[in-house]
């Protein structure tokens, strides 16, 4: 598989992310050489999670007004639980998850947040995976839910939880790659 070294990648979150489902994506994508800005509703430090207890905090490198989804490759959405149902709510962060979608770029959610391809209205038709208490709202959007460890349908790719991170990595990097083999 070719690098992603050329790669620009965006990750959304906000307090209440799953620590492992943004650092080790993070970290993965950083060690292969791309570049990675997350981007948050405000730049305060947000707080992670590990499962039900406060985990590390990190700060956004830029609020989500700043993202122009021109500049980026790729988007990663981590879960948790209040991460992407806060997110869900903010106009911003569902257009931006919507302009990824429709230029045909990667968007990986793992865990909990499908339920922002659900809001932003990009799961219609399509065969994704999740948490299991966000299935029943997958299916309700119009997706067929399996329950596999990665998903990926045309742009999107799925996981169901942080034991999937590694299976999801690969996915998404795999879908980066493809897209700039392509783009050359």
């Amino acid at each position: 598989m070719p690098a992603i070294t050329e790669s620009r990648i965006l990750i959304v979150a906000t307090d209440g992310f799953e620590q492992s489902e943004l650092f080790d994506p993070r970290q993965a994508l950083l060690d292969a050489g791309a570049e990675v800005v997350l981007a948050s509703p405000d730049i305060q430090p947000i707080q992670g999670m590990k499962h039900d207890e406060k985990g590390d905090s990190i700060t956004p490198n830029i609020m989500l007004e700043a993202v122009r989804v021109e500049e980026y490759d790729g988007l990663v959405l981590p879960g948790g639980v209040a991460n992407p149902d806060t997110l869900r709510t903010d106009e911003r962060a569902m257009e931006i998850v919507r302009a990824f979608v429709e230029a045909g770029k990667p968007v990986a959610a793992i865990c909990h947040a499908p339920w922002l391809l659900v809001e932003a209205g990009v799961v219609a038709g399509r065969t994704v995976t999740s948490w299991p208490s966000v299935r029943t709202d997958l299916r309700n959007a119009g997706a067929k839910v399996v329950d596999q460890a990665v998903v990926v349908d045309g742009p999107i790719i799925t996981s169901r939880k942080p034991d999937d991170i590694p299976a999801f990595v690969e996915a998404f990097k795999a879908a980066i790659s493809e897209a700039q083999s392509i783009a050359a």
